[in-house]
């Protein structure tokens, strides 16, 4: 399969992935869960993914970017993916009542045991969905990403509404580990055993390198809502838990799922010795010239979005939506920071920045705590710029890119996220303010801006706008559209 074709599927499952888990979060926030219950889930979640970060024990980089790959290493990585999935399960579990403790919440605890039983069926998956991500197989991925999601919405929105609380969301998770395994193994066989543990020297080695790397990033990006819950309320950790949430749902909603595309298309690269440099400036063109505008709308637009989808009593989530929105723009205008160094064998130089990395998010984070929610939100914006500067140089050297060229990008993806978010500015400033504002009035202002955007994609230039043309004309309805326009003729 192509790029652009990966790309493709890579958009359909991350929309209809969205579009499912939107609308289950959406009822069951506006239904079933008060922001104090889906709080105490959100810490047990980001507790056990604070362990879960070694999941695949880099299974999934490392299989993607091997040149070559036999059937014997296959049944290797199969083999460390069951072992470590025991060990994460285990220790989840045994997290469970010191967490609770901690927290003094009783329910957190069994909510905890359920969640690392999910980990128990993530061997079934690992492997087959690395495997197919390697052989650019999106439409496979695509079929056990969309099926692992509708499985968990209907378990959380069945549960929710019998009562279950909390506890829905967890035993959702549960489904979904088994329904991501079941899907995964029909579509590409690749189970856990034969054990076969010979051999293992390459694999470990990587591996070990990659958990460290990926603990310490779980530090800084998975601990915010232990650190809310800790110092301030679970009102509080509910409400910036959403706003994080609909933040991260709304940029992968935008961004296509491309980085999981753009990995093994860099390694294939990577091993015709092609410059890498040209081909990250596309991406730098992409993801700036699409999720800038988006990410800035929504931060323009989270009063009304938060009144419309959750109701009144989750408006604390507006502010910080706000915040954390604009955030993404600094942390997307380098894309690929962890993928292209572990790809280029820079690993340690990775270790040592995402060190700094962590201690910068969560000393800043913790120092926004003192003024409450609000500035729990607004540590992240001084976080995303020096984020930004810390990388900067790094990945310039590492790949190889034109700086000015860079720089011409961020200005044209400026200019057109300007554009983009003066109707809804406009309509603000002159006809409904943002606690009045309807909803066919938003609308409009949206599809202003779309327009307006897209039309100042083409006076600039931008050099996004050719693979954005292209994607759109690989979408299945469009080419079905263009079919029957030309039988028409």
């Amino acid at each position: 399969m192509s790029v652009r074709g990966a790309a493709v599927w890579a958009m359909v499952a991350q929309y209809a992935s969205f579009a499912i888990q939107f609308a289950s979060s959406v009822i069951i926030s506006r239904f079933f869960m008060a922001p104090a219950e889906v709080g105490l889930f959100s810490i047990a979640l980001a507790a056990a993914l604070l362990v879960a970060i070694l999941q695949d024990f880099g299974l999934s980089r490392y299989i993607s970017g091997l040149a070559e790959l036999d059937r014997d290493e296959v049944r290797r990585c199969s083999s460390v993916a069951l072992l470590f999935s025991l060990a994460i399960a285990a220790a989840i579990a045994a997290l469970a009542w010191p967490m609770a403790a901690t927290y003094r919440q009783p329910d957190l605890g069994p909510i905890l045991a359920i969640i690392a039983a999910s980990y128990l069926f993530l061997p079934l998956s690992v492997v087959p969905m690395a495997l197919m991500a390697r052989t650019m197989q999106f439409h496979r991925l695509a079929a056990v990403n969309v099926g692992a999601a509708a499985i968990q919405a209907g378990v959380a929105l069945t549960l929710a509404a019998l009562g279950f609380s909390s506890f829905a969301l967890a035993w959702a998770t549960v489904a979904a580990g088994i329904g991501r395994g079941l899907i995964a193994q029909a579509l590409r066989p690749a189970p856990p055993w034969p054990l076969r543990f010979d051999s293992l020297r390459e694999v470990l080695s990587f591996g070990t390198r990659s958990s460290v790397l990926y603990l310490s990033g779980a530090l800084g990006t998975r601990t915010p809502d232990l650190i809310v819950g800790k110092l301030l309320t679970l009102t509080a950790v509910g409400l910036y838990s959403r706003a994080t949430s609909l933040s991260d749902q709304f940029r992968q909603l935008i961004s296509g799922a491309i980085g999981s595309v753009m990995y093994p298309a860099f390694a294939r690269m990577r091993d015709r010795g092609e410059p890498l440099g040209p081909a990250y400036l596309r991406v730098c063109a992409g993801y700036s010239a699409v999720i800038w505008p988006g990410m800035t709308g929504l931060a323009l637009a989270s009063e009304p979005i938060v009144r419309l989808l959750y109701g009144e009593l989750w408006m604390g989530v507006a502010p910080l939506l706000a915040m954390i929105a604009l955030t993404e723009l600094m942390l997307v205008a380098l894309p690929l920071v962890i993928d292209l160094p572990i790809l280029l064998g820079k690993l340690n130089r990775l270790l040592a920045l995402n060190l700094v990395d962590t201690l910068l998010s969560i000393s800043l984070l913790a120092i926004g705590c003192l003024w409450g929610v609000e500035g729990a939100a607004a540590s992240r914006l001084i976080y995303g710029a020096a984020w930004l500067c810390l990388y900067a140089r790094f990945i310039h050297r590492l790949v190889g890119f034109d700086a000015r060229a860079l720089l011409a990008i961020y200005a044209r993806s400026g200019a057109a996220t300007l554009v983009a978010v003066t109707p809804l500015a406009l309509a603000y400033l002159f006809w409904m303010p943002p606690a009045t504002i309807t909803f066919p009035v938003l609308l409009v202002a949206v599809a202003l801006g779309v327009a307006g955007w897209f039309a100042t994609l083409f006076i600039v230039r931008h050099p996004a706008l050719d693979d954005l043309l292209g994607l759109a004309a690989s979408l299945p309805v469009i080419r079905v559209i263009g079919r029957r326009l030309a039988a028409l003729h």
